[in-house]
């Protein structure tokens, strides 16, 4: 079996970390238990490019339990956790690509290295699997792929770009899109992990520090209200007039960049977008000021613009590089710019990730029964499949809820139907 890993040895401490993990995912489990019986994927070639974490080890586990050959590799260079990576390959025969810090090079090596499986089904995280498979369809035969399944904001913005080009070559369901994935994983499991990642990087004290939180999409809102939490002078940047009024009537100060440059100790991208905060923000930004990224993809911070800005660089903690720029100020860069909660932290927790992975495992069964009739398109998940996430997930936490009399069924079919 080929891999490509750092070391064999962590697969006992790996495995450790993942019993945590999975003992925290009740619905990922309950899949796993009818995969097992039901075999749904049976004999079926599955490539994933996802964060390499305890709760994706738990979900690689319910794939193989349905009868799939799964290969895995990382959708960021800094988030794989070297002894889950260790514990898959040794304990349960899936061929892992991935090793923390790897460079660019080998970043991509690997994605090259899980297409080589051939899949019938692939799983992305910011959509680089899928990109690689256009930018070389023969190579690596996309004519079989039945069908995707993508992740995160990111990724799903970029298969949309390609669906409204026609350039698409297969159906994709995208799971980030799930009320039962955005609505609990973007701001719960966000908010959370990054926050996290920020306090295990600095040591920094959040109460009566001006927290700028760029964007407030689900992630965005969830990271507000964390800070906002823990004591944190919250101000928002939005692009958007309805999030904007949103994040006003949340409480929170909003204003440009420009002003918030001056004002912020802590600043973090949750856009997708890109250069959010540029050069002529970093110019404005006290002595001490820290910038981090939430969004997929480091792009969001002008990091070209603060290396020509800065006189001198070093690293002063683990993932905190300290810049100092030519006017004497000193700015602190976390994670290299990447994802903060996978750089520094281990990512969202379990209970989260326990809804989002179920609608991946179960969004490749569909894709499965249903690419017949698939077009060339990006699709929510089926509202069957979110509701009855929701509805495991509420009988795991042992919460009750009413159910419709006769009466007011049809009271709302009668509105439902106009009459």
């Amino acid at each position: 079996m080929k891999y490509d890993i750092k070391d064999l040895n962590l697969a006992k401490k790996g495995a450790l970390r993942i019993e945590w993990a999975r003992n925290n995912m009740p619905v990922l489990r309950m899949v796993y238990g009818r995969f097992k019986k039901e075999r749904p994927l049976k004999g079926v070639n599955i490539a994933a490019c996802l964060h390499v974490t305890t709760e994706t080890a738990v979900l690689m586990e319910v794939l193989k339990a349905g009868g799939a050959n799964v290969v895995l590799c990382a959708s960021n260079p800094l988030s794989t956790q070297d002894d889950v990576a260790a514990s898959l390959v040794h304990n349960l025969g899936i061929p892992v690509f991935a090793i923390k810090g790897e460079d660019t090079k080998t970043y991509y090596k690997h994605i090259e290295a899980v297409l080589s499986f051939h899949p019938r089904i692939t799983m992305d995280d910011g959509a680089d699997l899928v990109s690689m498979i256009h930018q070389h369809p023969e190579k690596f035969l996309a004519k079989d792929v039945l069908g995707g399944t993508e992740e995160t904001t990111t990724g799903v913005i970029r298969l949309k770009a390609l669906a409204q080009q026609k350039r698409l070559l297969y159906p994709i369901i995208a799971v980030n899109d799930a009320l039962t994935k955005h609505m609990f994983d973007n701001r719960y499991g966000t908010g959370q992990s990054t926050i996290d990642g920020i306090i295990r990087a600095t040591n920094k004290l959040l109460a009566g520090s001006v927290v700028v939180v760029c964007g407030y999409g689900w992630c965005g809102k969830g990271v507000a209200k964390r800070a906002q939490g823990m004591g944190a002078n919250v101000i928002v940047v939005e692009t958007s007039p309805l999030s904007a009024l949103e994040a006003v009537m949340d409480g929170f100060q909003v204003m440009p960049i420009k002003e918030a440059a001056r004002r912020g100790d802590i600043f973090i991208t949750v856009t997708g977008n890109l250069n959010v905060i540029r050069k002529e923000h970093f110019l404005l930004m006290k002595d001490g000021a820290i910038v981090c990224n939430a969004g997929h993809f480091n792009a969001e911070i002008e990091i070209p613009a603060l290396e020509r800005l800065s006189r001198s660089k070093k690293t002063i903690r683990d993932f905190t590089d300290e810049y100092t720029l030519v006017n004497g100020r000193r700015i602190y860069l976390l994670g290299e710019g990447r994802l903060i909660n996978l750089a520094a932290a281990e990512g969202h927790p379990a209970q989260v990730m326990d809804m989002s992975f179920s609608n991946q495992a179960l969004s490749v069964e569909y894709i499965l029964e249903n690419h017949n009739k698939l077009k060339q398109a990006v699709y929510k998940v089926p509202d069957p499949i979110d509701s009855e996430i929701a509805r495991l997930k509420l009988a795991s936490m042992g919460v009750r809820i009413d159910k419709l009399t006769k009466e007011q069924k049809k009271y709302l079919a009668s509105w439902q139907m106009g009459t």
